[in-house]
């Protein structure tokens, strides 16, 4: 009974109290003990596998060694290669790097055609260029043999810019070219010349600046009616004017505004050539004879008919464009001249007012205009003062060897007319005779590439330089636009 009694306690020692047996748990543990050893050792031999795998790959790989192989096989050094520098013309690189193009002159502006180089469109505008600083001066001078279209061109440019808010003046339009488009644009071409009924008042008072006070408008009137009566009898004398002459065409201009409301021209020639006798001081009839009897040329003589009334046109500045159409007094070289400084007067009083906006002004056939000494110190007064008035003036001729008729060499007036291309610092040549490819290059200071693009150009191609840069360019036009600036009608009428 006792030894009953004995094993059933040693039993109970030997149980959990969950009914587990302890030896079974020591081996229970012993068994996961062995199992996560046998996991620790697998990844450990793992690791040790992919690290024996990239080492080998590593061995089995070639490396450059850090200072290059040695004999035939030496493909670099320790130190840096130094070779010289090597300068050559774009001409010459572009075979080595034949896929380089300019990247054009932006987005902003108008749409001029195709860069024939880089395949981009061209656009151009010189108020946008001059505001990012990519130009100093807004000027255009744009040359062209006939037929190459160089008109076509300036057409497009000031049309395109009218969106813009832009407004375009053609103070002398020779050949009337200008005159449809500004008609068709809802402008107005003012037509002058024998046997029409138009008038022109070189006195009439002009556009008045709604900032301009009572005194103010006063004396700009004086001094622009003056000037433009001087301007005049120069003209026609060909020669500037002595002090003398200057003092009686004063004295008649004065007595003629004092006398009438509305003063004209031939009011101010009956005072010169007979003064006032207040004003006449014995000797005042005979200092202005000569200027008295050049500007009766144009209220009684061979000019008669165009200035001797009151002006039956006026010219609107708010217009989108003002063409003076002269195609009716071509034959007559003095007489457009003296169309054109009236003119001139007329578009100067528009741009002197502030609130005027920015507009293109175009000198078309310019070798005619450039002849004459007081037109061409207008011309030139505008281009200097282009920024001042907000305006960009285009300058057209057939070529740049025009330049070299105005004036004697070394002369005031060739002066003149070279610093209107020294103030341009946009030149668009077009197709050039081969004649002309050496005197072009010189007032451009083309390249020898640039020369040798010239006599090959088509019809529409144009080599731009603005300022530093250089683009040839395709332009293109709407089928519009062909029709409305086709100047070859009567050569291709009934064909």
């Amino acid at each position: 009974m006792n030894r009953a009694r004995d094993e059933q306690l040693h039993t109970a020692a030997l149980v959990e109290p969950h009914g587990e047996l302890r030896r079974d748990r020591r081996a229970r543990k012993r068994e996961a003990s062995a199992i996560e050893s046998d996991a620790h050792r697998a990844k450990r031999l793992e690791a040790r596998t992919l690290w024996q795998a990239e080492r080998d790959e590593a061995r089995a790989s070639t490396y450059l060694p850090a200072a290059g192989e040695a004999g035939p096989a030496q493909l670099r050094m320790p130190g840096r290669l130094h070779l010289p520098k090597h300068q050559d013309t774009s001409a010459t690189l572009s075979g080595h790097y034949p896929f380089l193009a300019e990247a054009g002159l932006g987005s902003a502006g108008v749409f001029v055609g195709q860069d024939l180089y880089s395949g981009g469109s061209f656009v151009y505008d010189p108020w946008v260029l001059y505001q990012r600083g990519m130009i100093t001066a807004p000027n255009v001078v744009l040359a062209g043999i006939v037929g190459s279209g160089k008109s076509s061109l300036a057409k497009s440019l000031y049309t395109r810019s009218l969106p813009f808010d832009r407004r375009v003046y053609v103070p002398g339009d020779p050949k009337g070219e200008h005159t449809a488009v500004a008609e068709a644009v809802g402008g107005k071409a003012i037509i002058l010349g024998h046997g029409l009924r138009n008038r022109l008042n070189p006195l009439d008072e002009g556009h008045r600046a709604a900032s301009a006070s009572d005194a103010e408008w006063a004396a700009q009137l004086a001094a622009r009616r003056r000037e433009l009566i001087g301007a005049l009898a120069e003209t026609v004398l060909d020669r500037p004017l002595s002090p003398l002459e200057h003092t009686a065409i004063d004295l008649a201009l004065a007595d003629a505004v004092r006398s009438a409301e509305v003063p004209i021209l031939p009011m101010v020639v009956d005072r010169i050539l007979t003064p006032n006798p207040e004003d006449d001081e014995g000797r005042l009839a005979e200092d202005g004879r000569l200027v008295g009897h050049a500007l009766r040329r144009l209220v009684a003589g061979d000019l008669a008919g165009l200035f001797d009334g009151p002006s039956t046109v006026r010219f609107d500045p708010a217009l989108p464009m003002v063409s003076l159409d002269l195609s009716r007094v071509a034959e007559n070289s003095t007489l457009i001249s003296v169309l054109m400084t009236c003119s001139s007067a007329w578009m100067e009083s528009a741009l002197a007012d502030p609130a005027g906006g920015q507009r293109w002004v175009i000198y078309d056939e310019a070798w005619r205009l450039m002849a004459y000494p007081a037109l061409l110190r207008r011309m030139d007064a505008h281009w200097r003062l282009a920024r001042h008035y907000g305006i960009a003036n285009m300058l057209i001729f057939h070529k740049l060897s025009d330049l070299d008729n105005v004036g004697d060499s070394g002369s005031a007036m060739r002066a003149l007319a070279s610093s209107l291309l020294a103030n341009a610092e946009t030149r668009i040549v077009y197709r050039q005779e081969p004649d002309q490819l050496g005197s072009t290059a010189s007032a451009l200071g083309l390249s020898g590439t640039e020369q040798k693009l010239l006599p090959a150009l088509g019809t529409g191609q144009g080599l731009w330089r603005v300022k530093d840069r250089s683009f040839v360019v395709q332009h293109q036009l709407h089928p519009d636009e062909l029709a409305l600036f086709d100047t070859t009608a009567r050569m291709t009428a009934g064909v």
